[in-house]
């Protein structure tokens, strides 16, 4: 019972957060920067189009989330939350470690919970145990890992694929060179 209750909080806490960051990208709640922000600055980061990656993210934060709270499809909502902190980690955050510095320590806590989530059940407390849905057991658990790296490969295949070289602008020679002799003029 002890561990029903550990395994709410935990699901209650990660899902609520996740639900939050979304809520940031779709709708521009809690200090966001809303949907056209999100898709602007996916888009200068080299996903596009960008609105289609700023629907596809926040959805799998926002609905990941809400499954991930709620213990409904558990492995659904853990996975879609995982694909989306596995492209933070590598697109965004790294290599620096530390949320300090801008690093992926706060998207691997997320991703650790998830999976540890996945691995044991979401618990009594969730419409997956009160559905007969839950992972049974510890030789259930592989299919949905398998099915959760399957989806996160499928995601980052996707991402990196969405990735173009941002066209640069041609400037014409004569411009530069106006420019610095504009500029050694000002310095002298």
């Amino acid at each position: 019972m002890m561990m029903d209750w550990g395994l709410l909080l935990i699901r209650a806490c990660i899902g609520l957060l996740m639900m939050g960051h979304g809520a940031q990208k779709l709708f521009g709640w809690f200090g966001g920067q809303s949907f056209e922000g999100t898709a602007g600055w996916l888009e200068s980061i080299g996903y596009r189009p960008g609105s289609f990656w700023a629907t596809m993210v926040g959805l799998a934060e926002f609905g990941g989330g809400l499954l991930f709270c709620l213990g409904l499809i558990t492995p659904l909502g853990a996975a879609m939350i995982f694909a989306s902190m596995l492209t933070a980690t590598f697109k965004v955050h790294w290599p620096k470690f530390w949320v300090t510095e801008g690093g992926f320590e706060y998207p691997l806590a997320i991703m650790a919970t998830v999976i540890g989530v996945t691995m044991t059940g979401p618990g009594g407390y969730s419409i997956d145990q009160r559905q007969a849905f839950s992972v049974p057991g510890s030789d259930a658990i592989v299919p949905w890992l398998f099915g959760l790296v399957v989806l996160t490969v499928f995601v980052g295949l996707a991402s990196s694929m969405a990735e173009r070289p941002v066209p640069q602008q041609e400037i014409p020679a004569g411009t530069i060179r106006a420019e610095r002799e504009e500029e050694t003029r000002r310095v002298a």
